[in-house]
């Protein structure tokens, strides 16, 4: 049992931190292109990171075919567990693509 909480804490703390660096590593070299382009950096930031956290969960979990793959084992053969991890790491990757978002969000409004 500890040896299966350890793989799944290890998953998620990867899903988190994928997910957070999709988003601000996005935002970042968005606001880099828009400094090169003269356009506002800090608001094309927030564009990004507000358009992108839905692709940073989708890149984090290594595309949708999986996920859906072990829910429907879940569902039809009868292992709950499985998507009981799953939605754990669906969970998990939308938590950190929003805190990627406020990070991004933190830096706008510090600025001002």
């Amino acid at each position: 049992m500890v040896l299966v909480l350890s793989a799944l804490f290890n998953s998620m703390v990867n899903n988190f931190l994928i997910s957070f660096g999709v988003v601000v590593g996005a935002s970042i070299f968005g606001g880099v292109g828009a400094v090169i382009t003269n356009d506002p950096p800090l608001k094309a930031m927030l564009d990004i990171a507000s358009s992108i956290k839905i692709w940073a969960v989708a890149v984090t979990l290594g595309g949708t075919f999986s996920s859906f793959a072990a829910i429907e084992k879940g569902l039809f053969e009868g292992e709950f567990k499985s998507i009981v991890k799953q939605a754990i790491y669906v969970l998990t990757a939308l938590l950190g693509a929003n805190t990627g978002y406020h990070v991004i969000k933190l830096i706008q409004r510090c600025s001002e």
